[in-house]
């Protein structure tokens, strides 16, 4: 049990005013993705890593993946609201610290930090959601949130690729720092929700042991893909050695801690294991696109960091068309088994797609696949999430949330790992052939490709021009066909969700933190449940048993 203070009003004003901080939050650590998504070629060919790009955007989701599960359990323990706060300054200080980097590692480090701050931006915006809205009411929110997403999404791509053709790349992350002070004073004044004291002994063994098995298994992905250490290398093995040793211990003591970070008995719940199982799968579909298709559009279709970043709106666009519509229809009929298997069989159509895609491809096709992508992506990305807290009890739906996002963002950064490392293996093999083929040596070959940008390109002799982004579109375009299995196991699981009615009741409510305001008209914020209450040591709701 927990100690609280006296039940918040939960009125109809408080829940915008708080929802307000939440859309705050999310544009800021969206903003930054897509921002870095557009300048990734220039950072990595200016700061010299272009063979080892996959530890930027590595560095984040392994970092953010790492404090899911911390933020969500911590959260349902002490309150959410500085946890909240926390996070943001935790961002905002890593983006000027990538702003400064002068060499490549250093970038990567302060990627690594931001992803410890983005990480409780993403977990605590969508649990701070469910503490305030019941789930029959929650989709509209979420869809809300999933625009949000798409429209910083569509400014990152903007100003990353004017960042990078008018200024310098370094502006990518400067512009963190005011849009950050921003969101951390509207979280200050904004964000009021009641805070906790523990009583119960936090599981630090367990958080140790989630950390060490999340940490080894993605650097073993990495390291096994890399050409400095391959799948022979004994230090490989000696990182899938310690994730297996690791996992089993997490299970241990998880079986066995008086309050676990992640209680094993979410997993008796079939209704949540299968959306968070959907969730790995778009993890892996999603960040294959997001990761590596600003890179095409640059190189393998000639476009400037602007113009790329134009071409990626489409998909935003179109993500946030259907997110905010299947949220609607979600809310009015509680119906989310059917739109969420349609919105994976359109990913699965756009990924296809991508397969045929190369250097000549026409840029009105690939502005068409982008938007058949988003539109897939948003009628099922945040209703996966809906389906998961409502499977659960209210006293853990920040471990639910957390949990769910955990194998998602797992799933993308193998996605990440493991695609990147055969995309970088295939395109520096192909670029060094192509500079040897021009007369350079092997040492002049493998330096000119590791430090090839669009700017650099520019300068090269049309024919070597051709080559190279030739050499960008044979190294990209096959990895699509990768991502095929995992959407299609996730057809499968959204095709037999089983279809529960979506709660009446806010978090906040059914925990006894927050009382109603008397409706004047209508409808409530929420209303009670038409379940019995939940008990911490109860996560699985009747109707799921």
């Amino acid at each position: 049990m927990t100690t609280t203070a006296a039940p918040m009003v939960l009125t109809r004003r408080r829940v915008w005013t708080i929802f307000a901080a939440l859309l705050a939050a999310m544009f800021l650590s969206s903003l930054d993705q897509t921002i870095v998504s557009t300048a990734m070629p220039t950072i990595v060919g200016q700061l010299g890593g272009v063979e080892h790009q996959m530890w930027i955007t590595t560095s984040y989701l392994l970092a953010s993946t790492i404090v899911m599960p911390i933020y969500g359990k911590f959260g349902d323990v002490l309150g959410r609201r500085h946890l909240f706060l926390i996070a943001i300054a935790l961002f905002t200080l890593a983006s000027l610290g990538a702003a400064l980097s002068s060499t490549f590692w250093a970038f990567v480090i302060f990627r690594g930090l931001q992803g410890l701050g983005g990480g409780g931006l993403m977990i605590l915006s969508q649990a701070i959601i469910a503490d305030v809205t019941p789930a029959d009411q929650r989709g509209k929110y979420m869809g809300v949130l999933g625009a949000a997403f798409g429209v910083s999404a569509i400014a990152g791509p903007l100003l990353g690729g004017y960042f990078v053709d008018h200024l310098t790349w370094h502006w990518a992350f400067y512009i963190n720092i005011p849009v950050g002070i921003a969101a951390f004073l509207v979280g200050v004044f904004a964000l009021q929700l009641p805070s906790k004291r523990a009583t119960r002994r936090i599981d630090v063994p367990g958080v140790v042991a989630l950390s060490a098995a999340t940490a080894s298994l993605i650097l073993f992905a990495d390291l096994g893909g890399d050409d400095a250490h391959g799948w022979d290398s004994a230090l490989t093995w000696g990182l899938g050695a310690l994730f297996l040793l690791a996992a089993a211990a997490f299970v241990l003591i998880e079986s066995r801690a008086e309050d676990p970070i992640i209680p094993l008995s979410l997993f008796r719940n079939r209704l949540f294991v299968q959306s968070t199982a959907i969730g790995l799968a778009l993890g892996i579909g999603m960040f294959s696109v997001l990761g590596f298709m600003p890179t095409f559009l640059q190189m393998a279709s000639g476009t400037s960091a602007a113009e790329s970043g134009l071409l990626m709106i489409p998909m935003m666009a179109g993500m946030m068309a259907t997110s905010i519509a299947s949220g609607v229809y979600v809310s009015r009929t509680g119906r989310y088994r059917i739109i969420s298997a349609a919105g994976v069989l359109v990913m699965i159509g756009a990924v296809l797609l991508f397969t045929t895609m190369t250097a000549q491809t026409p840029i009105w096709v690939i502005i068409a696949y982008l938007m058949i992508f988003g539109a897939g992506l948003g009628l099922v990305m945040q209703n996966i999430v809906l389906v998961a807290q409502n499977a659960v009890s209210a006293t853990v739906v920040g471990t639910a949330t957390s949990t769910t996002n955990y194998f998602r963002e797992v799933g993308a950064t193998l996605g990440t790992a493991v695609f990147g490392t055969v995309f970088a293996t295939r395109l520096t093999e192909r670029l060094v052939a192509v500079f040897s083929g021009s007369g350079a040596s092997a040492d002049q070959a493998s330096s000119a490709a590791s430090t090839i940008d669009p700017s650099t390109l520019a300068e090269l002799p049309q024919a070597m021009r051709d080559a190279i982004v030739g050499a960008y579109a044979e190294a990209l375009s096959p990895v699509f066909w990768y991502v095929l299995p995992f959407l299609a196991a996730a057809v499968l699981l959204a095709i037999t969700l089983k279809q529960v009615p979506l709660s009446h009741e806010a978090g906040l409510v059914a925990r006894g933190e927050a009382v109603l305001e008397e409706p004047a008209d209508g409808a409530p914020v929420g209303t009670a449940a038409q379940e019995g209450p939940r008990t911490d040591e109860d996560p699985v709701p009747a109707t799921l048993r």
